[in-house]
């Protein structure tokens, strides 16, 4: 079994407060559960309070990121193992051909956006760039593509024996396809979740919404449903929620969804704190 835990579910940016205590408002970040691994998806916000609950034993982590934006990288600098020298820290990311990806991890560790360079750190990450690639992590097997973001972006899947979990926070299937959601060999990250037992999907905005920002990334959380129906998936928890939403706001956007989608399938809101075991 591999269990699926939520530390960070917000876009953009951190949105704490009373408002925010159902969802949760640090930014993207998730841990998979397996064994003794120690694997991170993204180190937005959320990835500082989950550095305060691994034991100073571990001796390797992984950390995998989707993008550079900062929402998914500014908690990186507070992650309290980094600063443990028994502790070999791996960080993987999207590779481009115009920039190595240590070259553009330096720009964050280092002034003035941050006092401790990567050099400093008592033992230096190893770097791993990845594209649309395959490679395994103790028993899971890992698949990434680049999928419609702005700037290079990555999407995950991982599998786990016969269980597939689809890891896609920032995404926008609708924008490269000329008829979404009916061509499904023809939109972003089709390949990717075909199928997948589970799938974290971007679904930020309202489909008003979305039609004023066609080209920033990101999905309505209709269209997070489409994507969802068209690729198979078994259960679909929605992402990446937009920092000016509060619960209550988040969850009347969600009903109006679900009462227009009609979904054949689990559909939920990810939730800072949840677990989902597949």
């Amino acid at each position: 079994m591999m269990k699926i835990k939520v530390w960070g579910c917000r876009g953009s940016l951190p949105s704490p407060g009373p408002e925010n205590i159902v969802y949760g408002g640090n930014t993207s970040c998730v841990q998979i559960i397996k064994d003794d691994l120690c694997i991170i998806l993204d180190g937005g916000s959320g990835i500082q309070r989950l550095g305060k609950f691994i034991s100073k034993d571990v001796k390797e982590i992984h950390i995998l990121l989707t993008h550079l934006h900062i929402d998914h990288t500014m908690g990186l600098g507070f992650f309290q193992p980094l600063y443990n020298p028994n502790t070999q820290v791996h960080l993987w990311g999207p590779a481009t051909s115009v920039e190595p990806l240590l070259h553009r991890l330096r720009r964050y560790f280092s002034p003035p956006l941050f006092p401790v360079r990567l050099n400093e750190l008592p033992n230096h990450p190893e770097i791993h760039e990845i594209g649309d690639s395959e490679f395994s992590i103790g028993p899971l097997k890992f698949k990434t593509s680049y999928i419609g973001h702005a700037g290079p972006t990555l999407g995950y899947r991982v599998v786990d024996g016969n269980k597939t979990f689809v890891y896609m926070p920032d995404h926008e299937p609708s924008l490269a396809s000329v008829d979404f959601p009916n061509l499904p060999e023809w939109t972003s990250g089709y390949d990717l979740a075909k199928d997948a037992d589970l799938l974290f999907h971007d679904g930020e905005y309202t489909p008003e919404e979305y039609r004023t920002k066609i080209g920033w990334g990101h999905s309505s959380m209709n269209d997070a449903i489409h994507f969802g129906r068209v690729c198979g998936v078994k259960k679909l928890a929605i992402f990446h929620h937009d920092p000016l939403n509060s619960d209550q706001q988040l969850e009347k956007i969600f009903d109006e969804a679900m009462e227009k989608e009609s979904p054949s399938f689990d559909v939920s809101l990810c939730k800072e704190g949840d677990i989902y075991e597949i």
